[in-house]
């Protein structure tokens, strides 16, 4: 179990394509990409969010 080559990559996404169908791809990958940026932009209004919390303790 070690580094995966260049056929089963190709097996994979041969798969993939079997599975899904080729339209149903990029609705996917769509879907992957907004989620992924949901979740970093939550990530960095949480990270604001604490940093205005330690700035309104230290005023106190």
């Amino acid at each position: 179990m070690g580094r995966f080559g260049v056929t089963e990559i190709l097996i994979i996404l041969a798969v993939v394509l079997l599975l899904f169908g080729g339209k149903k791809i990029p609705e996917l990958m769509k879907g992957l990409g907004s989620g992924i940026k949901e979740f970093k932009n939550a990530a960095k209004d949480d990270q604001t969010a604490d940093k205005k919390e330690e700035k309104e303790e230290e005023k106190k």
